[in-house]
């Protein structure tokens, strides 16, 4: 991520700023006005009939197969993307578009719990939920489906649009199958961890590379990791190839994934979408990018103890800037942590790199686990320079990324990367500990506002823990901990009503990793399911940290009464029902 190429790009965007966003420090498309626009054109396929700003691109992809679905300059894409996509390596920013697609097999795969469908003989859903700033509608009268990227400032004139349709007389009906639809509690698609343990060449694309290309490219490149952009409100580009499946099939065929959230930049540039100055504000968006990191990849299969990186482009520092990055940074770790991940950040080196380095042992900051920087020097190893002390981060916690925006084919497959070497290991999240509070307990009775005591410390310490902070654990159940209660709820798809009863009890109790237990195990894990279990059944199950015959019964009666599989072995499918409040 080069500083000369970061102000040579700028003073280009002053004549093409619509057109800009491509590089490893693009400079962001302007926010779209939120008012309705004075002219619009309409488009349409497949029978469903859309209007969009007059001054948006319209992209066939029957006339244009290759084109790149990228979203930092408004545009709708109508047709089935190719399975190759030309984009360049890093498209950074987001303005809106809208990819109108045939329902297919394929294009089923990209849907999730939030996907909405429209009622029969309609072509709009106004009440469609946005996830990850982005909505999904199935128009099954049309056989589309509809994905449509904006902003905070943009969303407005993307629902607009999307409210606009209707559906004409070519209109075919192609029903989405309702399997297509994963529920939060997923089982786990990826050979394990991401990255996990690797030490080697990788890259990373714009957009996720055709199974294809990813069997021609292991066979022939030096490369057997890849990095993948999974989430972010301010990710650039489509992706049509990336699902569960595909992170399935590549990670089964040896490929290491190192996922990737593009999200806030920082308060000191001109992106469009920046976390607050304020640093209390900035930590609290942290841990909101990080919940919607977390949902993208359990909808991928991605699992718990993998590392995510949080794409956060150059910038000048200041102090103030600095103090936001970090605490931005710090919400995002606690928040992976809390459900089990590996927090990751990805920066230029001589920016937010060597912020965090300055700070790698100042407490009020909580350290990203691993480190992903931008020093294009050419040099495949993870040598950090001046940037960072060679023992910061020195325990298998570094990619560098050495090369960008270079085009490389193998087996007849080109794609634009950027060259990137790893040196990872599996690691451990650290676990968020409550220093002087007791979180065993015979009964897990429900606590509200106006309760007090030893359970509302303990509730008041596992919201904190989970990233959702109610102040000091104090032992009185007031509106910070209605309202930390409430967020909580809402990302795990509860109730939210601040009150914490056995569901919420229960995915408390129950957050963190998943490993595989089953009688004779032993362990903190052991522990949390002890006390999940607790809460869920409404009995007393012995917290001892000893996986023996009380507990495998406990677990028979769990899995019985929730319609889970009756084998006495907690694995992904037991661990998703209780970390979801079942």
């Amino acid at each position: 991520m080069s500083s000369r190429k970061l102000w040579r790009v700028r003073a280009a965007a002053a004549v093409l700023a619509v057109l800009a966003g491509i590089g490893a420090s693009a400079v962001p498309g302007p926010a779209l006005a939120a008012a309705p626009p004075k002219s619009r054109q309409a488009v349409t396929f497949h029978g469903y009939r859309i209007e969009v700003p007059a001054d948006w691109q319209v992209v066939d992809l029957a006339e244009n197969p290759g084109a790149c679905l990228r979203f930092d300059r408004p545009a709708v894409y109508i047709g089935e993307p190719a399975d190759q996509n030309d984009c360049p390596a890093r498209v950074v920013g987001r303005t809106a578009g809208i990819v109108v697609e045939p329902i297919t097999a394929r294009s089923a795969g990209h849907t999730t719990a939030a996907t909405t469908r429209a009622q029969r003989g309609k072509a709009t859903a106004p009440s469609a939920a946005s996830s990850n700033d982005t909505i999904q509608l199935a128009v099954e009268d049309a056989g589309v489906l509809v994905t449509a990227a904006h902003t905070p400032a943009t969303e407005s004139l993307v629902r607009d649009a999307l409210n606009s349709a209707e559906l004409t007389a070519s209109a075919e009906r192609t029903e989405l199958p309702r399997a297509a639809q994963r529920s939060a509690a997923a089982p786990l698609a990826a050979a394990g961890p991401q990255p996990g343990s690797y030490l080697g060449k990788g890259f990373d694309a714009c957009t996720a590379p055709s199974q294809a290309a990813m069997n021609a490219w292991q066979a022939s490149s030096p490369y057997s990791a890849v990095g993948v952009y999974i989430s972010g409100s301010f990710r650039g580009c489509a992706q049509p190839n990336l699902t569960a499946s595909w992170v399935t099939n590549q990670t089964n065929n040896g490929w290491r994934l190192f996922p990737i959230d593009v999200g806030r930049q920082a308060p000191c540039t001109s992106y469009s979408l920046k976390m607050s100055a304020d640093p209390a504000t900035a930590k609290s968006q942290g841990v909101t990018a990080a919940a919607g990191a977390i949902t993208a990849a359990s909808n991928l299969g991605i699992p718990s103890g993998s590392a995510i990186y949080s794409d956060i482009e150059a910038y000048t520092s200041t102090a103030s800037c600095k103090a936001a990055v970090l605490s931005y940074l710090s919400g995002w770790s606690e928040r992976l942590h809390s459900s089990g991940y590996l927090s990751g950040f990805y920066s230029s080196a001589a920016s937010g790199i060597r912020d965090a380095a300055s700070e790698y042992n100042n407490s009020a900051y909580t350290r990203v686990d691993h480190l992903f920087y931008a020093w294009w020097n050419g040099a495949a190893d993870t040598n950090t320079g001046t940037y960072v002390p060679a023992s910061h981060w020195s325990n298998h916690q570094r990619i560098h990324q050495y090369v960008g925006e270079v085009t490389e084919s193998y087996g007849g497959y080109s794609i634009n990367i950027d060259r990137d070497y790893l040196d990872v290991g599996t690691g451990t999240p650290p676990a968020p500990t409550c220093t002087g509070v007791s979180l065993d307990f015979t009964a897990y009775t429900t606590v509200q506002s106006g309760s007090t005591g030893n359970l509302v410390k303990a509730a008041q310490c596992l919201l904190k823990a989970a990233g959702y902070d109610p102040g000091a654990p104090d032992g009185d159940f007031g509106p910070n901990t209605t309202t930390a209660a409430r967020n909580f709820q809402t990302s795990r798809g509860l109730t939210a009503d601040g009150v914490v009863g056995p569901k919420t009890w229960t995915a408390l109790l129950s957050r963190g990793s998943t490993p595989t237990v089953q009688n004779g195990s032993t362990g903190e894990a052991v522990t949390r399911l002890q006390r999940a279990l607790t809460a869920a059944l409404g009995r007393t199950v012995a917290i001892d940290g000893d996986f023996g015959p009380g507990t495998d019964q406990a677990v028979r009666d769990y899995q019985s009464t929730r319609g889970l599989s009756v084998d006495g072995q907690v694995g992904p499918a037991t661990w998703g029902a209780l970390q979801s409040g079942k």
